[in-house]
């Protein structure tokens, strides 16, 4: 099994260095590939000045997001990939544990792992929860769209994933119409084809920071979209689960009732009274609000009570 490394960019040469040094500390050996989405920041000379190391190419105009992972994953030889965009990194056992996680469970076509969110001094702000028992939480094909429906499965950003090369191809990669969330539909696309592994190990860094792409999308938007990436999951969801899931109106009003109260702790309160409306009246939706929000919480709990009684 051989993984390639693909790493999109655009005009973050200081940041796209520090996300190749990752790449290239890796325990195991990875082909590396960087795709630069014209930048006008030096990165092709500083790309080039790395030799063979590194796999160079560039799009012939300015395309975004998607179009950048989809030429990287088309030229690979890898088969498996692991996303890496230019603000992320990774830890140097990343793939070595990767590949030993799926090595165990040939059927997985999808993987995700825990994952560090750093500010810009990569100082630890918090981190994704644990999900499942063990080291690696093996989840059946049929459980993985109502695991992410109700947010117990956290298939997250591209810096947690990786996927099968050929299953990407499959369910034909990112879609270039989302500003936001190109990611996620992918993941619900190529669960279709297989199993999913989850680990609990943080393997990766996220960077919080005013220069993320995802903070330049109003808050409105990114609701909308969100809400859209759920009505392609519930009717994904294998039917063994129909008669327990919520109906999708009452999923539409808890992301609304999520990204509004996003909105309030962000300030933005014209804008949170428009997506708060009238989903703060629906109690279906709080109770699908507060059945998340417990279950985090309780993961949570148990995981600092393991803490301790290590301590101890």
């Amino acid at each position: 099994m051989k993984f390639s490394i693909v790493i999109t960019t655009y005009n973050r040469l200081d940041l796209l260095k520090r996300a190749i040094n990752s790449a290239f500390e890796q325990t195991v050996e990875c082909e590396i590939i960087v795709v630069d989405d014209c930048s006008i920041d030096g990165t092709k000379n500083y790309v080039n000045s790395l030799g063979s190391r590194v796999i160079y190419y560039c799009t012939s105009s300015n395309q975004g997001h998607a179009a950048t992972m989809n030429l990287g994953v088309q030229n690979a030889q890898g088969d498996w990939i692991k996303p890496l965009d230019d603000d992320d990194y990774m830890a140097t056992n990343c793939i070595e544990e990767m590949t030993q996680a799926i090595t165990l469970h040939p059927q997985a076509v999808i993987l995700s792992c825990q994952a560090a969110q750093v500010d810009t001094n990569e100082v630890e702000i918090s981190r994704t929860r644990k999900t499942g028992p063990g080291t690696a939480f093996y989840i059946p094909q049929e459980d993985i769209h109502y695991g992410m429906l109700l947010e117990s499965v956290p298939f997250g950003t591209p810096i947690q994933v990786a996927f099968r090369r050929d299953a990407f191809l499959e369910s034909g990669g990112w879609d270039n119409n989302f500003r936001s969330c190109d990611d996620i539909d992918s993941w619900i696309r190529i669960a279709e084809l297989g199993d999913a592994i989850f680990l609990n190990q943080c393997l990766v860094c996220r960077t919080i920071w005013k220069g993320g792409y995802d903070r330049k999308i109003p808050l409105k938007q990114r609701c909308n979209t969100n809400i859209l990436v759920k009505e392609k999951i519930y009717t994904r969801v294998n039917k063994k689960y129909r008669n327990i899931m919520p109906d999708i109106e009452n999923i539409r009003q808890y992301m609304n009732l999520h990204w509004g109260i996003v909105a309030v702790k962000q300030k933005q309160l014209l804008t949170a009274i428009n997506i708060l409306f009238p989903a703060v009246f629906s109690l279906k939706a709080w109770k699908i609000f507060l059945a998340v929000t417990i279950a985090r919480k309780l993961k949570k709990d148990n995981k600092n009570l393991r803490k301790k009684v290590l301590i101890n």
